[in-house]
Protein backbone atom coordinates (compact mmCIF):
# COMPACT_ATOMS: atom_id res chain seq x y z
CA UNK A 1 0.00 0.00 0.00
CA UNK A 2 1.73 2.75 -0.89
CA UNK A 3 1.68 6.12 1.46
CA UNK A 4 -1.39 8.60 0.94
CA UNK A 5 0.06 11.79 2.23
CA UNK A 6 3.16 11.61 -0.91
CA UNK A 7 2.47 14.04 -3.27
CA UNK A 8 3.73 13.26 -7.24
CA UNK A 9 7.11 12.04 -7.16
CA UNK A 10 7.73 12.27 -11.20
CA UNK A 11 9.85 15.57 -10.40
CA UNK A 12 12.59 13.36 -8.82
CA UNK A 13 15.16 12.19 -10.72
CA UNK A 14 16.11 8.25 -10.17
CA UNK A 15 19.41 9.78 -8.25
CA UNK A 16 16.86 11.32 -6.38
CA UNK A 17 14.68 8.77 -5.27
CA UNK A 18 17.55 6.72 -4.57
CA UNK A 19 18.51 9.04 -1.93
CA UNK A 20 14.95 9.19 -0.19
CA UNK A 21 14.90 5.11 0.21
CA UNK A 22 18.23 5.56 1.72
CA UNK A 23 17.18 7.91 4.23
CA UNK A 24 13.60 6.09 4.44
CA UNK A 25 14.99 2.99 5.70
CA UNK A 26 17.82 4.40 8.12
CA UNK A 27 15.01 5.97 9.62
CA UNK A 28 12.88 2.46 9.36
CA UNK A 29 15.60 0.86 11.54
CA UNK A 30 15.41 3.46 14.19
CA UNK A 31 12.05 3.26 14.69
CA UNK A 32 12.39 -0.77 14.79
CA UNK A 33 14.97 -0.21 17.21
CA UNK A 34 12.55 1.96 19.57
CA UNK A 35 9.71 -0.44 18.87
CA UNK A 36 7.87 2.40 17.33
CA UNK A 37 4.98 -0.09 15.66
CA UNK A 38 2.57 2.79 14.26
CA UNK A 39 6.30 4.84 12.67
CA UNK A 40 7.49 1.44 11.17
CA UNK A 41 4.04 0.84 8.97
CA UNK A 42 3.75 4.49 7.67
CA UNK A 43 7.68 4.83 6.32
CA UNK A 44 6.80 1.11 4.91
CA UNK A 45 4.12 2.89 3.24
CA UNK A 46 6.27 5.92 2.32
CA UNK A 47 8.97 3.39 1.30
CA UNK A 48 6.35 1.56 -1.05
CA UNK A 49 5.44 4.97 -2.92
CA UNK A 50 9.65 5.75 -3.41
CA UNK A 51 10.67 2.58 -4.24
CA UNK A 52 7.49 2.30 -6.94
CA UNK A 53 8.52 5.56 -8.67
CA UNK A 54 12.17 4.45 -8.50
CA UNK A 55 11.49 1.03 -10.51
CA UNK A 56 9.23 2.64 -12.88
CA UNK A 57 12.13 5.40 -13.45
CA UNK A 58 14.38 2.78 -14.37
CA UNK A 59 12.12 0.75 -16.48
CA UNK A 60 11.40 3.65 -18.86
CA UNK A 61 14.91 4.64 -18.77
CA UNK A 62 15.30 1.16 -20.48
CA UNK A 63 13.12 1.35 -22.73
CA UNK A 64 14.87 4.42 -24.23
CA UNK A 65 16.81 2.38 -26.48
CA UNK A 66 14.28 0.61 -27.95
CA UNK A 67 13.34 3.08 -31.42
CA UNK A 68 17.37 3.38 -31.08
CA UNK A 69 18.31 -0.11 -32.13
CA UNK A 70 16.88 -1.98 -34.78
CA UNK A 71 17.63 -5.58 -34.09
CA UNK A 72 15.19 -6.69 -36.77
Amino acid sequence: MEHPLISSLDSLTAEELQEKITELNKKLGIAYRTGNGYLCDQLRMALESYNNKYQEKLRGTGGAFDEVIDIS
